[in-house]
């Protein structure tokens, strides 16, 4: 059913034409409307007094002249029964498919009226996505002696609703009901009062009340478990209307039902051999702008595709050009690297003579006479000194104390050579600068 449908895409599916006609004690309240994802224009409304007492071909005639006014001959009404002749039952059936639910509505039929199992009609819907199915009755003559009349009036009927079914669907129609709940009491020729509301507590409630209207909706908000100050009229529960003033809400809901059935729940008391279908030529003109719409936007999507295409070949070419230069690019940094390279070990090789002439100048300045060095082996990290002095055990301090060396130490014990001292000390250098 389409009323499940999220809520931005059932605002593009409502588009129609719609009649609504309410039933009163004496009078019959009739509204047409159209129906756009834009907004709801009120075409015209009616009311046909006293229709009980009049020929129905007399009423009639004058209801199908005020279609052919407007436009909308070709159209079927929904008809809302009066409230006091229908029974609105509200039952769970938790865990019960959609396959199965008319089974089980069989099952229980009889202890949802007091009537005869023959002299009762009904229809259901699910609320939804819950568990709740609303159930809509009355007595079969009721149901037969209105179509017979309409039938005799000439009046085209596609539905037979009930007033919850249709605020259900109007409440939702173009808009989202508001999570805190919401409630309305409508005043009943019988002088009753009519209640319909929804919180998150009841999925729906429909009553009636011999009490006054403000006493009714505050009984009923304790029932829904919301304020009582969530009363509203309940045209402002139905989405705005253009145009004119809305005379019958309940009217105008089923006027909504009516140009937009699939957004609508399927409770029709209607039998389904007196049901009339709108045309479906009506549909054609929309169904040929929805092609061509659709035309369109895979016109603008292929073109998208092409777009991308086209320019991916051109960022390819482009590539393709310049995949020489960075090639060439790529070759010279390369040479300039290497040329870096080679400059750098140039420098390097270069200082190394000067750093060994400073390791052989600081050895002769720690190795005053008559002390002397007979050999001096230097490598990139360390000297081998080797000599002669009056006293060789204090020169590890002095070789360590100097900038250049650290870490000295005797390769071999020291010797005594008549007056003097041989020794051959290991020391490391600095690091090489880079």
């Amino acid at each position: 059913m389409a009323i499940n449908l999220d809520p931005s895409l059932r605002k593009w599916l409502s588009v129609g034409s719609g009649i609504g006609i309410e039933i009163g004690l004496r009078d019959l309240r009739v509204t047409l409307v159209r129906v756009r994802p834009s907004g709801v224009r009120l075409l015209a409304q009616t009311t046909i007094e006293n229709y009980r007492q009049r020929p129905a071909a007399e009423w009639g005639a004058g209801y199908n002249a005020f279609l052919r006014k407007h436009g909308v001959a070709h159209l079927a009404a929904t008809v809302l029964l009066p409230r006091n002749e229908v029974i609105i039952r509200l039952a769970p059936f938790p865990g019960v498919s959609d396959k199965d639910l008319p089974a089980a509505l069989r099952y229980q039929a009889d202890s949802f009226h007091p009537f005869p199992e023959d002299e009762a009609v009904y229809d259901w819907s699910r609320l939804g996505r819950t568990a709740m199915v609303l159930i809509g009755i009355a007595r079969r003559e009721i149901v037969e002696r209105h179509a017979g009349l309409f039938n005799e009036a000439g009046v085209r009927v596609a539905q037979i609703t009930v007033s919850a079914a249709a605020l259900y669907a109007g409440v939702r129609l173009l808009r989202t009901p508001p999570d805190a709940g919401l409630l309305t009491a409508m005043p009943l020729e019988t002088g009753e009062v009519e209640v319909y509301g929804e919180s998150n507590e009841r999925t729906l409630f429909s009553a009636t009340f011999d009490l006054p209207p403000e006493r009714a909706a505050a009984l009923s908000a304790a029932e829904l478990r919301i304020h009582s100050e969530a009363a509203q009229d309940p045209l402002a529960l139905l989405p705005a209307a253009q145009g004119e003033t809305v005379q019958s809400p309940l009217s105008y809901a089923a006027a909504l039902v009516s140009a937009c059935p699939r957004l609508a729940l399927g409770v029709n008391l209607l039998p389904p051999e007196r049901r009339v279908a709108n045309s479906r030529l009506m549909l054609v003109p929309t169904a040929a702008l929805a092609c061509l719409l659709l035309l369109m936007v895979a016109a603008l999507g292929i073109q998208g595709a092409w777009e991308d295409r086209r320019y991916l070949q051109a960022i390819g070419t482009e590539i393709a050009q310049l995949e020489p230069r960075v090639r060439q690019a790529a070759s010279l940094d390369q040479s300039v690297e290497r040329t870096r390279n080679r400059t750098r070990q140039l420098d390097q090789f270069r200082r190394r003579s000067s750093e060994d002439m400073e390791v052989l100048k600081e050895a002769t300045k720690l190795l005053p006479p008559p002390a002397w060095l007979s050999s001096l082996e230097v490598t990139r990290t360390g000297v081998l000194f080797a000599g002669e002095a009056e006293q060789a055990a204090g020169l590890l301090k002095t070789f360590d104390e100097s900038p250049l060396f650290t870490n000295s130490d005797f390769a071999l014990g020291i010797v005594r050579v008549g007056a003097m001292e041989a020794f051959r000390i290991r020391s490391q250098r600095e690091a090489p600068k880079p």
